[in-house]
């Protein structure tokens, strides 16, 4: 037996209604508290009536009686307030506290379920069975875990802007710069707007060519001989600009090609970077006044130098293409970097109106498109937009893998055992 599916029991009212303590006293549970997720007693301000005393405190749950004493409560003045030890089992009289040994006292099916789906391998242990919780249950459980994911990135958000003295531009540059990473070149391109600050870009917004210098200049690629134009100019600027602020250069070798598509190249990404900075400084607060979606794509809607629209890489021609960033990429920019800095913007000054206004602008944007939501498509369920696939990796990364099925919705939904299922 689990301590965390005893808190499953205690917190859904679904152990036995008529209780009675070790002592033989009744026990009517009005209210079974708030669960304490830090340290100290594991639900706090319950209200518990025992034999014609209503008590008032907290209450410690344990697979066993004797667990009070091998973690050490009797020494630990958090635990003073403790009206009620729930238990497993019972091993121990050496307890001067009311307690409940639940053994036999719950339905021992909703055990064998749990179990189950702990043991299956299967790639979520509910899968033969979530299309078909109910829809109203199902979406409200969506709009409550998106909201989870977005305050897990606030963590990160509030993280980064105390590292950057409270600096909003510089946290959503940061975070921008990350995302157009593509995963495979997400550490690179943070490492890249670590060592080249916003500050330093904004001294030089006005000239392109010096912004893109200092880009490409810091990511490594200027380091080479070469022929064309462009490049050399580029080159020239950079061992400028290098001297005049201290610049750092990464080693080329950090950057990752293989099996990208050419239009997701770094060198591409990069110029596109930079002409969305030059285009759009500001950009957090343009962002912050915009109230429709549109408004923010159209931030992103650059165009790079037309050396890039006959290249890949330097030195190294192509068919004539214009290197725009598309609609996907775009989305993938607002959804993992826009749209939490203003929820954390709005989390920061209690404004509700703003973290309304970044899930809507959630739920207008077409469902992303990755192994995890193909996954979830593929097993009958729905997905309409973007806040309902946010919810679903939140829904894999943070219940599924983990196996935390007493914390999701789909279990506690779940009223019969099937054992076709586990």
């Amino acid at each position: 037996m689990k301590e965390e599916f005893i808190y499953y029991l205690w917190e859904n009212r679904l152990l036995s209604k008529n209780l009675t303590t070790t002592d033989g006293e009744t026990v009517d549970v009005i209210s079974v508290g708030n669960r304490n997720y830090n340290s100290g007693p594991d639900f706090l301000d319950a209200r518990v009536k025992i034999g014609d005393t209503l008590w008032i405190g907290h209450v410690e749950i344990h697979t066993n009686a004797s667990d009070w004493f091998r973690h050490g409560h009797q020494d630990d003045d958090a635990y003073n307030n403790v009206i009620l030890h729930v238990v497993y089992y019972y091993d121990t009289e050496r307890l001067d506290i009311p307690t409940i040994e639940i053994k036999g006292k719950f339905d021992e099916s909703i055990y064998e379920r749990y179990n189950g789906y702990l043991r299956s391998r299967r790639w979520i242990p509910c899968e033969k069975i979530i299309a078909g919780i109910q829809q109203f249950t199902w979406l409200l459980w969506l709009e409550r875990i998106v909201v989870e994911r977005l305050e897990t990135q606030v963590k990160d958000v509030f993280s980064k802007l105390a590292a950057n003295n409270q600096d909003w531009e510089e946290t959503l540059y940061q975070r921008i710069m990350r995302y157009c990473g593509l995963k495979v070149n997400n550490d690179a391109f943070e490492r890249l707007a670590q060592l080249l600050p916003l500050r330093i870009l904004r001294k030089h917004i006005d000239n392109p060519l010096q912004v893109e210098a200092m880009f490409f200049g810091c990511a490594g690629f200027l380091e080479q001989h070469f022929t064309e134009e462009y490049p050399i100019l580029l080159q020239r600027e950079y061992k400028i600009l290098k001297s005049k602020f201290h610049l750092t250069t990464m080693p080329k070798s950090y950057w990752k090609f293989l099996r990208l598509r050419p239009p997701n190249f770094p060198t591409i990404r990069i110029a596109q970077m930079a002409s969305m900075l030059c285009l759009s400084d500001n950009f957090f607060s343009k962002a912050l006044t915009v109230n429709d979606l549109d408004s923010i794509r159209n931030l992103f809607n650059v165009d790079v130098n037309n050396y890039w629209d006959t290249h890949f890489q330097f030195e190294k021609p192509s068919k004539e293409r214009k290197k725009t960033l598309g609609t996907a990429a775009v989305d993938v920019l607002i959804i993992n970097a826009v749209i939490p800095v203003l929820f954390s913007y709005g989390i920061y000054h209690d404004n509700q109106k703003l973290k309304d206004k970044s899930l809507g602008f959630l739920s207008e944007m077409e469902p992303e498109d990755n192994v995890v939501i193909r996954k979830f498509v593929s097993l009958g369920v729905n997905v309409s937009n973007a806040q309902q696939t946010q919810a679903l990796l939140q829904l894999y990364n943070s219940y599924c893998k983990r196996r935390k099925c007493l914390n999701c919705r789909v279990f506690s939904a779940l009223k019969t055992v099937d054992r076709a299922t586990l």
